[in-house]
Order: C-alpha cells, then sequence, then structure tokens
C-alpha cells in the first residue's frame, strides 16, 4: 500500500478484520483528503460513505496544549482513528512492538489513518496547533491500554 492515498471514494479498511496483535506501522497510512479551492478560502468535507476509512462514531480535538508536552501514550484495542492538523503542526509517533514510525502533520488536508493495536505519541506542538480527531468508537476506557511494557506484551505474544 502507497505510504499517501488520495481519497476520492470508496471505504478504505486495511485491517478492519485483522487481528490488532498483527497491526504494524505499516499499516498507518497518510490520507490526502478532498480540497475545494476557493478565492474566500479552502473546504474538505469528509462523509462516513466516501472519504472516510470507517465510519465516524466521535470527534475530538486537542488544543492550547503547552510547549514540549505530549499527548496520547496509549494503544487501542478496536478504535480506528483519522488525525489531522486543523491548524498548526505537531507529530504522530506510531510503535507497534516493534518498529517505530513518526508522521509529521501540518496541513489540513492530510491526515495519518491509525488502525488499532498501535501505541501513539503525539509530540511537537506548535503554538496554536489543533489536532482533530475522528474515532471509529465512542469513548470508552476498556479499549485503552495505557501501559507500554503490557501493550508489547500482547504483540509479542502473537510474534511467538
Amino acid at each position: 500500500m502507497p505510504l499517501t492515498q488520495k481519497i476520492t471514494s470508496g471505504i478504505l479498511m486495511p485491517t478492519a478484520m485483522r487481528d490488532v496483535r498483527k497491526t504494524t506501522v505499516y499499516d498507518c497510512t497518510i490520507l490526502q483528503l478532498p480540497v475545494v479551492h476557493n478565492e474566500a478560502g479552502n473546504i474538505t468535507a469528509l462523509n462516513n460513505d466516501l472519504e472516510m476509512p470507517f465510519e465516524i462514531k466521535r470527534v475530538y480535538y486537542l488544543y492550547d496544549v503547552p510547549g514540549g508536552e505530549s499527548r496520547g501514550g496509549h494503544a487501542h484495542k478496536a478504535l480506528h482513528q483519522l488525525i489531522l492538523a486543523g491548524s498548526g503542526s505537531f507529530d504522530i509517533t506510531v510503535h507497534d512492538g516493534l518498529i517505530q514510525r513518526t508522521f509529521q502533520l501540518n496541513r489540513p488536508d492530510y491526515g495519518v489513518y491509525l488502525p488499532p493495536g498501535l501505541w501513539r505519541e503525539l509530540t511537537n506542538f506548535s503554538a496554536g496547533s489543533l489536532c482533530l480527531v475522528l474515532a471509529s468508537e465512542k469513548y470508552l476506557e476498556t479499549d485503552y491500554i495505557y501501559d507500554f511494557d503490557t501493550f508489547k506484551s500482547i504483540k509479542h505474544d502473537w510474534k511467538e
């Protein structure tokens, strides 16, 4: 699968039915989102059945992140996410238990698709940045893995 995919129609779901223990950092994809250009300003619209790699059930955003702080520091068991920089820039580092990969987001028409089963850290937030997260499920505490050693153990158990 190419690193960057242009979304035009159809649902992209590379790891939808995959065991989360088998998810790797190479299952992450940078998605180029559609833009309608206009002199008065651009617009990007996302529809569940067209541009999204999953059905959106929750939207949240991070903002006013102090310099030097990080967010994330967890993995999900079932949740798919598309993370965008609505404004400013930040880095997303994903880890699959063996390999680490970092993406920089700094344009609102590009996002990183994160399937479940990957550890993520968001860092290097620029002043005034806004991190927009589109999620496949409503918030569920039991979907989170907060301990990196536990996460690695889950991934390691599959590899044996």
